[in-house]
């Protein structure tokens, strides 16, 4: 009979912060870059916006494969069910996101005629030819893709909070091992 998980391996949790750091820090940068003049710092901002996104990709990608391989631990059982499947979908969603923001962004730069250089050294292909009208559409795409991640990452934090502070479970505390439940 196979045990019950019931925290996080060290894995799960560097991928989640790693995750939850770089996406905070892509917010900040992509409001500044949208209001910045045209400029070197403007381009260089926009590289890094750009590596920071598809490492994000890249790490969403190796989080699902162990996730896959890797059992997580259940919701509390007094969750109840209709609490348990809206958790469900939320991260679900939020997975979809981390795919679909940076392959978004990789779009429109590409419509755009602007080439993408993974950390200034490896060149992606552009994956559409260029077209400015698409560019701007995949770029109001990009950004909606972006605002509903910010939305669901605030109901993310609100719903760990919640179950530490009010319903006083474990499930904060499975992700931020040095915490204990409140009794």
């Amino acid at each position: 009979m196979a045990s019950l998980v019931t925290k996080y391996g060290k894995p799960a949790i560097v991928f989640h912060w790693l995750t939850f750091i770089l996406v905070l820090s892509l917010f900040p940068m992509g409001g500044l870059m949208k209001d910045m003049p045209i400029s070197p710092e403007k381009l260089q901002l926009y590289s890094i916006h750009k590596w920071i996104g598809i490492t994000v990709f890249l790490l969403t990608a190796f989080r699902l494969t162990w996730r896959a391989t890797h059992p997580v631990p259940q919701l509390p059982t007094t969750m109840p069910a209709w609490q348990r499947s809206i958790a469900g979908a939320i991260h679900t969603v939020l997975y979809i996101l981390l795919f679909a923001i940076p392959i978004s962004g990789w779009l429109m730069s590409s419509a755009k005629g602007v080439q993408t250089v993974y950390l200034g050294l490896v060149p992606l292909p552009d994956l559409v030819s260029k077209d400015q009208a698409l560019g701007e559409l995949l770029g109001s795409l990009h950004d909606t893709f972006a605002l509903t991640l910010g939305a669901l990452v605030i109901t993310h934090v609100a719903a760990a909070l919640k179950h530490h502070l009010i319903d006083r479970d474990d499930v904060l505390p499975r992700m931020l091992p040095f915490l204990k439940v409140r009794k």
